[in-house]
């Protein structure tokens, strides 16, 4: 069954599901670590016949690292580079992805379009966290559910093959293994047709009477006739993860940090009114979240800086506003507002909010992912430069609410 499946498969543009389209968001994602040098080095791990890879060294400059353990789809990646110009941009390496003979650091990106579930998601973020050099981005999609209550027969069929987890689960697993989620892309179903197309019009073709290909093809069409009645209830997503810094440790501030968390708020800004909105917020039971006001700390274990996450609304529907964020004025510029900043964002996106809202500088939120909220049709109720109120959509998505946004009232607007 094994060189069957590999018939099957031989020649598809994919081996899994994707676009062209994912793979340039993903990189878009992938950049908000910080820009990608002019020839970034990347590693494409299960490249299958390489559609990523080809990309990523056409579009992104790249010089590719690809490796796979089936070697005809080397050879066909190989061959592809070559008519394209692309033969020195891409290397073919026959390797284990849970045992791969790179040095540490040794890469800008590391991708894995399809392909983590091979060795499991967890173990694919820990084994391959220690080659990202410095400020580098992992990209990796996987497959996960999309409902809170998948049916008996779903749950029949994956627990068979590849357990699924939710994605609040999958962050939980990234923020363990020592990430920061820095965006996150929905596959569309369009990426699901792109593989299923080829790969059922090839099944159909397929001669049944060759050796093992009757058991691939049950396997096949049980596998596309799953995802044609199913498959709202699952769905692939692409995360985009950075290494956190080890310089600060993040974590929900306690009882005992009230005092600092003050003072930090007071010494960071010219007024005492940051101070006083988050001892108001504290107070405020339709507002505070317990769990996401967060602090980082410096090496000595003070609090170095703050961030905050209260329940607003845009018109009726519920969102987050991220105020205030502050680190002290011997910690700033180092890296403790981004690390603390990131922490909150990742408990946001595990607790399945959609939508974070700031009121800050646009030169600084965007490396979060945070855009003009009148993009999305969002709108304070006061005057305000329209670049300086941002949105940022936590799972990927542009099916966030339109309206005005309705503030705590400790926030006085």
């Amino acid at each position: 069954m094994h060189d069957a499946f590999f018939a099957l498969h031989h020649g598809l543009p994919r081996q899994g599901p994707g676009s062209d389209d994912t793979t340039r968001r993903l990189l878009a994602l992938a950049s908000l670590a910080g820009p990608l040098p002019a020839a970034p080095r990347v590693l494409d791990l299960g490249c299958g016949p390489g559609r990523a890879a080809l990309l990523l060294a056409a579009e992104a400059g790249a010089t590719v690292t690809a490796v796979d353990l089936h070697q005809p789809f080397l050879d066909e990646l190989r061959q592809s580079a070559e008519a394209r110009g692309l033969g020195g941009a891409i290397r073919t390496v026959a390797a284990d992805m849970a045992d791969l003979p790179f040095p540490d650091g040794s890469f800008d990106l590391v991708w894995a379009e399809s392909s983590a579930y091979s060795i499991g998601f967890d173990t694919a973020l820990r084994r391959w966290r220690r080659l990202l050099a410095p400020g580098g981005a992992l990209v990796v999609t996987e497959c996960e559910w999309t409902t809170g209550a998948p049916s008996a027969d779903a749950r029949a069929f994956w627990d068979q093959h590849y357990p699924l987890r939710t994605s609040g689960e999958n962050i939980a697993a990234a923020v363990e293994a020592g990430y920061h989620v820095l965006g996150v892309h929905r596959q569309p179903e369009s990426d699901w047709e792109e593989y299923y197309g080829p790969l059922g019009a090839r099944a159909d073709a397929a001669d049944p009477s060759a050796p093992g290909m009757t058991e691939a093809l049950a396997a096949t069409r049980e596998e596309i006739a799953v995802r044609r009645d199913l498959g709202t209830e699952y769905g692939y997503t692409g995360y985009a993860l950075r290494a956190a810094d080890p310089r600060w440790r993040t974590r929900p501030e306690t009882p005992d940090d009230v005092p600092a968390v003050r003072a930090v708020n007071a010494s960071a800004f010219a007024t005492a009114e940051e101070a006083g909105l988050v001892d108001a917020l504290r107070l405020d039971a339709g507002a505070w979240l317990p769990g996401m006001s967060f602090v980082a700390e410096a090496a000595d274990g003070t609090v170095a800086a703050y961030a905050l996450l209260t329940r607003c609304h845009v018109d009726d529907v519920p969102a987050l506003a991220l105020a205030p964020v502050a680190v002290s004025p011997e910690h700033q510029r180092s890296g403790a507002g981004q690390a603390v900043v990131r922490a909150v964002l990742d408990v946001a996106r595990m607790q399945g909010e959609p939508l974070v809202l700031v009121l800050g500088h646009p030169d600084y939120y965007p490396r979060f992912g945070f855009e003009p909220a009148s993009q999305y049709g969002i709108r304070p109720s006061f005057e305000v430069p329209d670049e300086a109120m941002m949105a940022l959509a936590l799972d990927g998505s542009s099916g966030v609410p339109r309206g005005t946004i309705r503030y705590p009232k400790a926030f006085g607007v």
